[in-house]
């Protein structure tokens, strides 16, 4: 349940002020009462007590259980404030990385806009969505050690970690229920390799080093129906295919020709589109 506010932050003594002032400028983001008690030098139970008194005056704004964040000043209506999803994303789920169809919005990869935000955790998840501050957020889990190809976007002078183009591209083929679907995958593919992103070395790589052979089933496959121009990637994608059946879109539960070629079951229609 969160914490109700006035539209106006009631009034606090100038011993809470300078607690308040000293949080804002010394931690970035939202923060937790172990961090506003370390940073205090004061116990966890009291710096929780004076994070839910801040927050209850209308001057923090309580995430979820636990984690805190300013209201700026110049918010008009504190009940309503939302903290940037990016950053709640980063705070919540840490170790994490923004994935799937948000980087892909990031990257100016696709045109739709999506509602729920992408994310992949090291964290075990216990419900794959999962709603904060009217943002839902799409969890998936992934070992700390798979979360490479990644840059950082800056948001409110907070670091986020973001899968970089080649990484999103991957996820997706590897997942493609978190780019939207395969069509929509197909779509943002056709645009990485448009754009100034496109690196055939390092999308060969991140397959390699993902492990998952069926993404490089679907990377063949939609590169050629796609016509790219990618001949040694087509070459990489055939000699690192797997053995066996796989779904071009494994939540499709559409029947569809099978490409021995690929070794896929082509269950989704992907148009063809203009030479590269």
């Amino acid at each position: 349940m969160e914490t109700q506010y006035t539209e106006r932050p009631k009034g606090i003594d100038a011993s809470n002020r300078a607690l308040l002032d000293q949080m804002v400028r010394s931690i970035s983001g939202p923060f937790t009462p172990a961090q506003a008690a370390k940073l205090l030098s004061v116990d966890v139970v009291r710096a929780r007590k004076l994070l839910a008194y801040l927050a209850s005056r209308g001057w923090l704004s309580r995430i979820r259980n636990g984690l805190y964040t300013p209201i700026p000043l110049g918010a008009t209506a504190p009940t309503q404030w939302r903290e940037d999803p990016w950053i709640v994303a980063a705070t919540s789920f840490a170790p994490c990385y923004i994935a799937g169809w948000s980087a892909a919005e990031h990257w100016h990869l696709t045109e739709q806009i999506f509602r729920d935000v992408v994310v992949i955790t090291a964290t075990p998840v216990r419900t794959r969505m999962v709603k904060i501050q009217d943002t839902s957020f799409r969890l998936s889990h992934r070992k700390e050690s798979e979360h490479f190809g990644l840059a950082i976007a800056w948001r409110n002078q907070t670091s986020v970690k973001v899968s970089d183009p080649s990484r999103t591209l991957i996820d997706m083929l590897d997942d493609p229920a978190m780019g939207g679907g395969i069509r929509h995958v197909a779509d943002v593919l056709d645009a990485y390799f448009r754009s100034e992103h496109r690196n055939d070395d390092k999308i060969i790589a991140y397959a390699d080093r993902l492990g998952n052979h069926t993404v490089m089933k679907r990377l063949g496959y939609l590169t050629e129906t796609l016509k790219i121009d990618a001949v040694t990637l087509l070459g990489a994608c055939l000699n690192r295919r797997s053995l066996g059946l796989t779904k071009l879109d494994p939540s499709s539960k559409s029947q569809g020709r099978i490409l021995k070629r690929w070794g896929l079951r082509i269950n989704a229609t992907i148009q063809p589109r203009g030479n590269h």
